[in-house]
């Protein structure tokens, strides 16, 4: 282990950081034509916190042919695996399974080729999860709004809201195909807009979304997606409609032409 792999090690053990575990697969499959779920098991998950459905994780995927013993080395000892940030879609305590859905977009990117290959025993690595990114259901109305790469975060939200919750829900998908069963109140209007070229700009949601009659009272939302779409709702939710931040969860997941690593460095540059 290099000295700066040593003293990264001891900092995330001094603020209590667990390392990163190696996941197991136990099944994976297509969950609609172009979204994969990949469910892990096995003691690696034994005290998964259990209240993080829709939260960041970090996976870590293995090189190709790389053995678990090679790859564990690696994860604590460098060089280190490709990263890509994703989230935690559902995890059942009583069976220890954990699942995580992935857009599939081919071999463009790493963790898409990774789960368009996984099968029962492949592994990869993880670190996380990170807090839910919404856990305060107290507003009179909710908008959530996502592109693939969001659906599980604002599905998990949706699901964890309250039975007599009122709002909209929109889901923009690559195909009709795509559409996915959310367990959403039955006050949520969902609207599924196809948008078959997600490598182009879209403005379906903000189009939707302004065309919306403006509850009264209180508007809390769940907003994730391409760079573009977030930026432009952000500014007609905190400009136009004067909501507070503390209400928006709406972050942006990725930017067309970039990959992620390029991406975060956008974000930080823009604060």
């Amino acid at each position: 282990m290099s000295v700066l792999s040593n003293l990264k090690t001891k900092a995330k053990q001094a603020l209590g950081r667990p390392s990163p575990r190696v996941l197991t697969v136990k099944r994976a499959g297509y969950l609609t034509p172009n979204m994969i779920r990949v469910v892990f098991a096995g003691p690696e998950l034994d005290g998964f916190p259990e209240d993080r459905n829709g939260a960041n994780c970090k996976i870590m995927i293995p090189d190709p042919d790389e053995s678990r013993e090679a790859f564990a080395a690696r994860l604590s000892g460098g060089p280190a695996p490709v990263r890509r940030t994703y989230t935690v879609r559902g995890f059942d305590p009583v069976t220890r399974e954990m699942w995580i859905d992935f857009v599939a977009h081919g071999d463009n990117g790493p963790a898409s080729r990774w789960a368009m290959q996984a099968k029962t025993g492949d592994f990869l690595g993880f670190a996380g999860p990170s807090g839910a990114k919404v856990t305060r259901f107290d507003a009179d109305w909710y908008l959530v709004a996502a592109d693939p790469s969001a659906i599980p975060v604002a599905a998990a939200t949706l699901e964890a809201m309250p039975r007599d919750a009122k709002g909209v829900a929109i889901f923009e998908v690559t195909s009709a195909e795509d559409k996915q069963e959310i367990d959403a109140p039955a006050g949520i209007e969902t609207h599924w807009l196809v948008h078959p070229h997600p490598e182009q700009p879209s403005t379906a949601q903000e189009e939707l979304i302004r065309a919306l009659p403006w509850p009264s009272g209180r508007v809390q939302t769940c907003i994730a997606g391409e760079s573009a779409v977030v930026r432009a709702l952000r500014a007609f939710l905190h400009q136009e409609k004067g909501l507070p931040r503390a209400d928006t969860y709406i972050s942006g997941y990725w930017k067309i032409g970039l990959v992620e690593d390029e991406h975060q460095k956008v974000k930080r540059a823009e604060g």
